[in-house]
């Protein structure tokens, strides 16, 4: 369950096994949307299905969740994972 006045940064791995980071302030009413096919255009394409929530990360600030998404989304794959592994989170 998330609270009010937070933001969350999150992170999906898609079917193809890729990964989309994401920005909210209801994490799993996002995730939702994304699974139901009304999320990003990015996590439209049916192939990215079945997706997973491997990661979220909560803020305190709308800027700082932000800004988190941006450093995620404009790294390369590798520097993703090392961020997740990092994080205790193995995805490969």
């Amino acid at each position: 369950m998330t609270k009010p006045n937070q933001y969350y940064f999150y992170v999906l791995l898609c079917a193809d096994h890729t990964l989309y980071g994401g920005y909210s302030t209801d994490v799993y009413k996002r995730f939702a949307a994304h699974q139901a096919g009304k999320g990003a255009k990015y996590t439209k394409v049916k192939s990215r299905h079945p997706l997973k929530l491997i990661y979220f990360e909560t803020f305190d600030s709308k800027s700082a969740a932000l800004k988190a998404e941006y450093a995620f989304k404009h790294q390369p794959r590798k520097a993703k994972i090392d961020y997740l592994l990092a994080h205790g989170v193995q995805i490969e």
